[in-house]
């Protein structure tokens, strides 16, 4: 009877220990996740970014081509 015993005592160690874990990984696999979801934020605000400069670079592009048009059809 004392070898059952201690072998059911054994068994829910190793059960209490396993559930542990669990919880450590899943806690893991959020703080992963949170850590993935901004690097991909700060990646979207570098190409938000960029886009904006060549939008911006692309508008004083045609504002200076209009302005050379007028003023060549002025002349």
């Amino acid at each position: 009877m004392k070898k059952v015993s201690l072998i059911v005592a054994i068994v829910a160690t190793f059960g209490l220990v396993s559930c542990n874990q669990a919880q450590v990984n899943a806690e893991k696999a959020r703080q992963d996740s949170i850590a993935e979801v901004a690097r991909l934020d700060s990646i979207a605000r570098v190409q938000a970014d960029s886009l904006r400069a060549v939008l911006e670079a692309a508008a004083a592009d045609t504002l200076d081509q209009a302005i050379d048009s007028i003023a060549t059809e002025i002349r």
